[in-house]
């Protein structure tokens, strides 16, 4: 029998052991990780293969559907929500299903159901001997109904310009549907600081600074009255 290996993103305990639960009677089920953000499942799928993600809309660090446009290569997803007007957003991001707490066996049933349908996909073929993946961090973006890949490492700044974000790198800048606390979380473990509510800026591309600004490729850039102290603890 084909193992579809799975996990579940929920920061609700009750609701995860629901579907825990739900997983054990199911065969073809294997449950691999039980994660209560989507920064921790970032983690998993990096060193697990995973076929389906049971995911939570309503997240703490980085929501749901955010999550889903950060990977490069989703498994199938099943979101899991007690919010039913966010179904149509869903579907736009091709989840398999969308499952309204609370969650009934049978419903969950059909759900999976479903999953078993698609092929397993084929494993990865060995890497050649001498050969190493390369190492640089990137994120892949939605811009103009495709995704673009940027490198971390090139990123210069990100601006906030309401429910869009610019992130501008040497080359250019491109627009994405993101929210700034959204990039931030998945920043969090780089090279990147919040200097203003509307600006991250990367820490190695600061040319010059004082108490006010931050210059980077010219442009000064304003340090949030707010933000003041922690930036010049993190620069000096």
């Amino acid at each position: 029998m084909q193992k579809f290996n799975c996990i579940i993103v929920e920061d609700e305990p009750l609701a995860a052991e629901v579907l825990c639960d739900y997983i054990r009677q199911v065969p073809f089920l294997e449950l691999k990780a039980v994660c209560a953000d989507a920064i921790f499942a970032m983690e998993v799928l990096q060193r697990e293969q995973v076929h389906l993600i049971f995911l939570d809309i309503h997240l703490p660090k980085l929501k749901g559907f955010a999550f889903i446009k950060a990977l490069k290569h989703p498994p199938q997803i099943i979101i899991t929500t007690a919010y039913q007007e966010y179904a149509l957003e869903g579907y736009e991001l091709n989840v398999t299903d969308y499952l309204l707490k609370p969650i009934e066996f049978s419903r969950f049933l059909t759900a999976v159901n479903k999953v078993r349908q698609q092929p397993l996909p084929a494993p990865a073929a060995p890497l050649p001997a001498r050969v190493t993946p390369p190492e640089r961090a990137y994120l892949f973006f939605n811009v103009s109904k495709k995704k673009v890949k940027v490198y971390l490492d090139e990123i210069l700044y990100i601006e906030s310009l309401k429910e869009y974000i610019g992130i501008t790198t040497h080359k250019q800048t491109i627009l994405t549907k993101f929210q700034l606390g959204e990039i931030e979380e998945l920043l969090a473990r780089n090279n990147f600081i919040r200097i203003h509510r509307s600006f991250i800026v990367a820490k190695d591309k600061i040319d010059a600074f004082t108490a006010t600004d931050i210059e980077i490729n010219g442009k000064p850039i304003p340090i949030g009255r707010s933000y003041k102290e922690l930036v010049l603890r993190e620069l000096s």
